[in-house]
């Protein structure tokens, strides 16, 4: 029995969007066609990183954009077993911070702009208000992203850590940060594990998330639910509760209680020397 032959865009197309990524067209070339394959690695190798990986990763972050060049983000590189170990236990128990070799915490920083204009002896109350932080959290997480894609290029592993903001003001206390400075994300790095591979999550058919000219309300109903059918058969084949994606997604903005005590982050982040205005 013969099958049809697969292209590789044809199969990264697949992995990505499932039975939605029929019709689907898109311009190719290496670069798009790794970042496809991204997937996040949650089980790691022991063996320490190659000598670079660090700094490697720090210049690719450090090539992404930054609004008006503030350069308004930092990262700790963070190797110490006990430090991991600590940042696991903050992140609700989980092991891979831990038995990864690397964990880069990349943070908002605010502190050096704050310092520089004390030694100038110029005023800087715009750091006080939310825009200025959030210029921070996107200039975060586009170098972060930068540093995924650089590290992937070198055949290494990530995920991402969101649970480093569960308790923001006891992981600026582990990292030793100063005031206005604070953790956005964590990205674990290492080796993936050949024997616990991980595999690409399928993600929201095109039509759903992309719109043209004007945004498009009306979510629809079929793509949604067909979504949620091609993850519950994705999370089978990772021998995982095929719970779908409808239920998880509004178990998760359900309310408070299931933000994992980010719904303190306000309070954390004026503990943290922040002003918010």
């Amino acid at each position: 029995m013969t099958h049809p032959v697969v292209s590789p865009i044809e199969a990264a197309l697949t992995s990505r969007y499932g039975d939605a990524a029929a019709g689907l067209a898109p311009l190719w070339n290496d670069t798009i066609a790794a970042l496809l394959s991204h997937r996040s690695v949650r089980a790691f190798l022991p063996g320490p990183l190659p000598q670079g990986t660090v700094e490697a990763a720090v210049a690719a972050a450090q090539s992404a954009p930054s609004s008006s060049n503030l350069q308004t983000w930092s990262v700790v590189a963070i190797e110490d077993p006990a430090t991991k170990a600590k940042l696991a236990e903050y992140a609700n128990g989980q092991t891979h911070v831990a038995e990864a070799p690397l964990v880069l915490a990349f943070l908002a920083d605010l502190a050096r702009l704050e310092e520089i204009g004390r030694r100038r002896d110029h005023p800087t109350d715009a750091l006080a208000f939310l825009e200025t932080l959030l210029i921070g959290f996107i200039d975060a997480a586009l170098a972060a992203q930068n540093a995924v894609v650089a590290l992937e290029s070198l055949g290494l592993g990530t995920v991402y850590l969101g649970a480093i903001r569960n308790r923001p003001v006891e992981v600026a206390e582990l990292l030793h940060l100063p005031p206005n400075v604070v953790a956005v994300v964590g990205l674990v790095v290492g080796h993936p594990d050949p024997a616990r591979p991980a595999a690409v999550k399928p993600r929201l058919p095109q039509r759903v998330v992309l719109h043209r000219e004007r945004y498009d309300a009306s979510q629809p109903p079929d793509a949604i639910d067909g979504y949620d059918r091609t993850l519950a058969e994705f999370q089978r084949g990772q021998n995982l509760p095929p719970a779908g994606w409808i239920d998880a997604a509004l178990q998760r903005v359900r309310g408070p209680q299931s933000l994992s005590g980010r719904d303190r982050l306000k309070e954390a982040l004026i503990a943290l020397g922040f002003g918010l205005r």
